[in-house]
Formats: C-alpha cells, sequence, structure tokens
C-alpha cells in the first residue's frame, strides 16, 4: 500500500510540476549549489593552511563548531534575517558543507611525505607548483572523500528547502506528513536514498578517474606515509 504513490506513473511524468523527476532535478540544484559554493570558501583555505602549517587549530576548530550547529537551527536563523526564499537555504547548506571539504583538504595535503615536498622544491618549483602539482594530485583520495562525505550530508538535508517554501524531495515529507499522506513519505524517502547512493557512486566513479593509480593503491607507486608536522611552516629544513 504504501509504495502505491511511487509506482504510480502520474508521479513520473515529466511535465508534472509536482512529480518525481522535477523534484529530483530540484533537489539536484539546491544541493549541487550548495556544495560548489562550499568547495570555492573550503578547498583554498584547506590548501593553504596544509601546505603552510599555519593557522590549523584556528581551521580546526571552527570546522568542529561548524559541524555542531544544527542545520535547521542555522536555516531559522536565516529566515528570520532574509526571509523564506533559496538564500537561507543555500547558507544553511553551505554551512553544513563547509567543514568535511575543509578538513579533509587540510588533511589531505598535510599526509604528503615530506620526502616529496623536499624534492619538488630541490628541483626548482615554487611554492604553487608543489601544491598543487605535487601535493594535491597526492591527497586527491582525501580530498575527493571529503567531498563525498559532504554531498551525502548535504543531500539528504536539502529536504529542509520545502520549509522555507522551495522545491526538492522535502515537498513529498512536509506535505504528506500535512496531510497524513504516508504513502507520499515514504515513497519521498525512497526516491531521496535513492538519489544520495546515486551521487555518491558517482563521485566513487570520479575518482577513479581523476587519481593516479599509483596514488590510490591500484598501480606500483606507493602512498606516501609520513606526514608533516601540523605546525610547520613551507620551507623548513
Amino acid at each position: 500500500m504504501t509504495l502505491d504513490y511511487l509506482l504510480d506513473a502520474a508521479n513520473w511524468s515529466l511535465t508534472s510540476p509536482d512529480g518525481f523527476p522535477q523534484r529530483i532535478l530540484e533537489h539536484l540544484g539546491y544541493t549541487f549549489l550548495a556544495l560548489v559554493i562550499a568547495a570555492v570558501i573550503a578547498f583554498p583555505i584547506g590548501l593553504l593552511i596544509g601546505h603552510t602549517g599555519r593557522g590549523a587549530l584556528v581551521a580546526i576548530n571552527l570546522g568542529n563548531a561548524g559541524r555542531a550547529l544544527p542545520t535547521l537551527g542555522v536555516l531559522m536563523l536565516a529566515l528570520a534575517l532574509v526571509g523564506i526564499g533559496l538564500v537561507p537555504v543555500t547558507f544553511a547548506l553551505v554551512v553544513l558543507a563547509i567543514p568535511p571539504i575543509l578538513a579533509t583538504t587540510y588533511a589531505g595535503i598535510q599526509s604528503v611525505a615530506d620526502e616529496t615536498v623536499d624534492a619538488a622544491r630541490g628541483v626548482g618549483m615554487t611554492e604553487a607548483q608543489i601544491a598543487w602539482r605535487v601535493e594535491v594530485p597526492i591527497a586527491m583520495p582525501i580530498i575527493i572523500g571529503g567531498l563525498r562525505n559532504a554531498s551525502l550530508q548535504v543531500v539528504s538535508t536539502a529536504t529542509i528547502a520545502a520549509y522555507a517554501g522551495l522545491g526538492g524531495l522535502g515537498r513529498y515529507l512536509f506535505d504528506g506528513l500535512a496531510t497524513l499522506q504516508y504513502d507520499k513519505v515514504v515513497a519521498g524517502a525512497i526516491v531521496l536514498a535513492v538519489l544520495a547512493v546515486a551521487i555518491d557512486l558517482a563521485l566513487a566513479g570520479a575518482q577513479r578517474l581523476l587519481v593516479s593509480p599509483g596514488v590510490d593503491g591500484r598501480g606500483a607507486g606507493n602512498r606516501p606515509t609520513t606526514a608533516r608536522p601540523a605546525g610547520r611552516p613551507a620551507g623548513a629544513g
């Protein structure tokens, strides 16, 4: 009985404004927008901190504080300040996504072996070249792992968009509960779970394409195991 709504062909119509295809596209839009903004903010900061070893304590504490913030509480605050719409929802989701991206970027860069960085510096690479051409490729598995973590958190939490008057898969949850249509709630939850798995699998596939086989263990190379001390500045001997 609870699967009737999910299996109803009318709910999968491409032209229906309340159909699953439209709601999935809306949900993906909220998720993608939040992840892009969070990555633009968190990745450069994590890269800079990981490369220089400066500001790590502040960044980690801010990241932990961000994880502790309740997303719904952040949304309510944003709604009170700017009203309903896309801005408060995006703000709340970005706050949720920044900590895992920042933390894993920093950790990934710090995991690069001292010997590798010293060798790159010894052949005349600039600090920017070392960061982008040596550290980032080696740290890519960890960095993408953080992005996968953030994407799962954001896609599952983007249902709050419906609370702010927007669309997405949260419409099935909020509207279904409001009208006691529990088959609608179950259908929305199932589609959301499948979407989250699909996004994670897509990022896992992207990781296999972007990461060198020698870095992630698929090739003959070995992943470096010697990490730089957290407070060690770049260029130290």
